[in-house]
């Protein structure tokens, strides 16, 4: 069943559900308006005195069930009497009668639906034969041929709402099905986007590890066995000032290379889970706050959380002069944040340097994401937001 066929029947069931409500109001009037020019001919005046009460009683039931105030077997019998006896008094009157034909499967059980129906037959026929009680045989032929042709309607009807209940429960099963399709849908959307970050976190790991070992490498066999050779030349002629300045500088440079081969490698990570290097790396200068459930990342989320940590931190001391300095780790079901806020004195947003540009790449390449909030005296808010993807 399409989904097209699927709107159709709903919209279908939604008419029905209308009709079952307002259709006896019309029904009922249209009854009325039939009924009133023969009154006088087969009405007595006790019979026309007895019948406006009951109008005003099938009115005053359809108002009650049209605001669903009552069950539908409390409205069907009282309605179903009402009929029969305003079409004893005066035939027209079966129109409103007929409702019963529509409506008894719909408020009943099968059983009891079927007698309803039956009883809706007995009116429909005596109005048919002229009314009740058949006035001599004839008319009592009439009556019994008019109700087997009623009851042959019964069956039809009987059908014919079998078959409504049976669309209506493939239509109720196809909606469920459909949207156990679509919860599916959504788990395997989830799923597929946080494989396709693990993946992309990986591939970018594999040519970051790739490149930091080459600049490493590079860096120790080219500055840093320079620097040391030229630190050996100096030694050996080292016999006045500008020699003396240009060895202690050729040392401060080597530190630094040094020190930038180290760094290539987050060495805080070697031993420690992200928490305890944050704990570290934040001692005496910034408070360090953990929520969530801590878990062991991915190298490459670590790394990238720490290095925008310690960016972070040493923007706050170098340029932000703040007094204080607060770290936040958060676990989340599917995402790590960091926060490093600061009270200093702020910048705007045009004069973010190239720390900040680096902080953002390095979010950038494990698949996160940098915002930085500051204005001048008010501070500066550093969030980065990446995937929570396990250690392998």
């Amino acid at each position: 069943m399409g989904v097209g066929e699927t709107v159709s029947m709903a919209t279908i069931q939604e008419q029905w559900e209308r009709f079952y409500r307002w259709g006896p109001f019309g029904l009922l009037a249209l009854a009325t308006l039939l009924a009133l020019p023969i009154r006088e001919q087969v009405m007595s005046a006790a019979e026309q005195r007895a019948a406006a009460p009951l109008l005003v009683t099938a009115l005053a039931l359809q108002i009650v069930h049209a605001g669903g105030k009552i069950p539908g077997p409390v409205y069907f019998w009282p309605r179903t009497v009402l009929s029969f006896v305003l079409s004893w008094l005066n035939p027209f009157f079966c129109v409103y009668a007929v409702l019963g034909y529509f409506d008894a499967a719909h408020y009943l059980t099968r059983r009891w639906a079927l007698a309803g129906a039956f009883i809706t037959a007995v009116t429909m026929a005596g109005a048919q034969s002229g009314g009740l009680p058949p006035d001599g045989l004839a008319q009592a032929a009439v009556f019994a041929g008019l109700l087997a042709l009623n009851a042959g309607l019964i069956a039809i009807f009987g059908r014919l709402t079998d078959r409504e209940a049976e669309r209506t429960r493939v239509q109720a099963e196809t909606i469920a099905e459909l949207e156990r399709a679509n919860a599916r849908l959504e788990q395997a959307m989830a799923e597929n986007a946080g494989l396709q970050a693990q993946l992309l976190v990986q591939a970018r790991e594999a040519g970051v590890s790739d490149e930091r070992r080459r600049l490493a490498a590079e860096i120790h066999d080219t500055i840093a066995q320079g620097l040391a050779g030229i630190i050996t030349q100096l030694q050996a002629a080292q016999d006045s000032e500008h020699v003396r300045r240009a060895t202690a500088l050729a040392r401060t440079s080597l530190r630094e290379a040094r020190r930038s081969v180290r760094d290539l490698a987050p060495t805080h990570l070697e031993h420690d889970a992200l928490p305890e290097a944050l704990k570290k790396i934040t001692e005496g200068r910034a408070r360090l706050t953990v929520t969530g459930t801590a878990e062991p990342l991915h190298d490459e989320l670590e790394a990238a959380l720490l290095r925008i940590a310690q960016e972070a931190l040493a923007n706050a001391a170098r340029h932000a002069h703040a007094d204080r300095v607060g770290v936040t780790l958060s676990y989340m079901d599917d995402e790590v944040t960091l926060d490093v806020r600061d009270d200093g004195r702020g910048f705007t947003g045009s004069t973010g340097g190239f720390g900040l540009t680096a902080m953002r790449e390095r979010a950038e390449r494990v698949a996160g994401t940098l915002t930085i909030e500051s204005e001048p005296g008010r501070g500066t808010a550093v969030s980065a937001r990446v995937p929570l993807i396990r250690h392998a």
